[in-house]
């Protein structure tokens, strides 16, 4: 029998880089795949699942704002990015059986439900995944601060960001082997360090309202599944003493 859940709501933060898989952009469809099933597998032990996914793979609006388009215009065109990646990942996920709600920071109704406070925690707790498109609907501000923000909203127990790294280190370790890995540590240090964990802003609203992040490599089969049954993986993010 497994082991029950120590989380009663969480957020999970995808990059749109996630979804490659080996592909140098789009959606690999045998990624989305696997990931549906390790959500679905997580909702089934109890965990209501909440998720922002990023939409780099598509399109990243800074990238195109430094390319000389406007910077507002790129951005909007990033937050499209993010739905057409959320409706591929509900597809997936309903593909499994998990019913899921898209809800857009931005008005397309035609497409999904607009983002309304109240109704996500509803679908949260109906057992619905619910992924949360188009950033926070406002130019200028990243899918990792609109990640912190919804997780906020909601009352999650904890923000995951699934990244390509099994965690925090003081230095790429790609290109610097003698990088340190940090199992623990807190948002002021990240922020004092300049750590690539999430941007300032995402970091501050976690700070400021105590909102526990873990950072984990999303590549590793079943690594959810074990976070949210309480084992310690990845680097975990919050205040105070970091080695509490």
């Amino acid at each position: 029998m497994s082991n029950p859940p120590v989380y009663r709501r969480i957020l999970l933060k995808l990059s749109g880089e996630a979804l490659m898989g080996s592909q140098s952009s789009g959606i690999d469809a045998s990624v989305l795949q696997r990931l549906a099933v390790e959500i679905d597998e997580i909702c089934k032990i109890g965990v209501q699942v909440g998720l922002v996914i990023g939409g780099g793979n598509i399109v990243r609006g800074a990238t195109k704002a430094a390319e000389g388009l406007d910077r507002v215009t790129s951005d909007h065109m990033g937050m499209l990015a993010t739905v057409i990646n959320a409706l591929a990942m509900q597809d997936a996920l309903e593909q499994v059986g998990r019913p899921t709600r898209v809800m857009s920071a931005l008005k397309i109704n035609q497409v999904c439900e607009d983002y309304i406070r109240r109704r996500a925690v509803r679908h949260l707790e109906k057992g619905r995944a619910v992924i949360f498109a188009a950033g926070t609907g406002n130019p200028f501000f990243t899918t990792d601060s609109a990640a912190s923000l919804r997780a906020i909203e909601v009352d999650a127990d904890l923000l995951i960001k699934a990244t390509k790294v099994d965690g925090v280190y003081s230095a790429d370790p790609k290109k610097d082997p003698d990088a340190s890995f940090y199992s623990r540590m807190t948002f002021d240090q990240a922020l004092d360090q300049r750590l690539d964990v999430m941007d300032a802003t995402a970091l501050v609203l976690c700070r400021d309202h105590a909102m526990q992040l873990r950072v984990m490599n999303i590549f590793e089969a079943g690594a959810i599944m074990r976070l949210v049954q309480g084992e310690d993986i990845g680097t975990l993010l919050q205040n105070g003493n970091p080695e509490a």
